[in-house]
């Protein structure tokens, strides 16, 4: 489904082009993958050797094959995470087949906070996450580059204390 009839259907006004994250947070997500399938297989085989369960095997061939089932939608799973800036509130999105959207008001932002994984500091990547009162609220941009997630969250501070300061 093109990107405009989405829009179109979910009848949000005002709309501007959603900012995307980095490319190179795919490899963040591949890694991360890998080494969560790597840890899996690992125990499967500790179950295979030391306690000699017979169908041990075949639950490493599942791990291996939900694991590339996994890397190979994570290109496209990146490219569907965008946020925008709206007049007063930030919307984010994120998902291929349940999409999930979610607009949090500048009035509301609690807290606006950078965090760096090992391998996205290597690539020079961040991810910003924003809490409200609502525990439910909490989202989460990953794959930033670092700059933009610096300027992104000062402009979001600027932006929650002129609105609660009724600005």
């Amino acid at each position: 489904m093109p990107e405009a009839e989405a829009v179109r259907r979910l009848d949000l006004p005002g709309l501007n082009e959603w900012k995307r994250v980095s490319p190179r947070h795919v490899l963040v997500e591949i890694v991360g993958t890998l080494v969560f399938g790597l840890a899996l297989c690992g125990g499967a085989v500790v179950l295979w050797l030391v306690v000699g369960l017979e169908w041990a095997p075949y639950l490493i061939g599942a791990i291996v094959l939900i694991i590339g089932i996994t890397v190979f939608f994570e290109p496209r799973r990146v490219r569907a995470i965008g946020y925008q800036l709206r007049q007063d509130d930030l919307l984010f999105r994120r998902g291929i087949m349940f999409q999930r959207f979610v607009s949090v008001p500048y009035g509301r932002m609690q807290l606006v906070d950078i965090t760096r994984g090992p391998i996205a500091r290597w690539l020079g990547l961040a991810d910003l996450k924003f809490v409200t009162a609502a525990a439910s609220s909490g989202v989460l941009i990953p794959g930033l580059a670092e700059a933009d997630a610096e300027g992104l969250r000062d402009r979001l501070v600027e932006l929650a204390e002129s609105r609660r300061a009724g600005l």
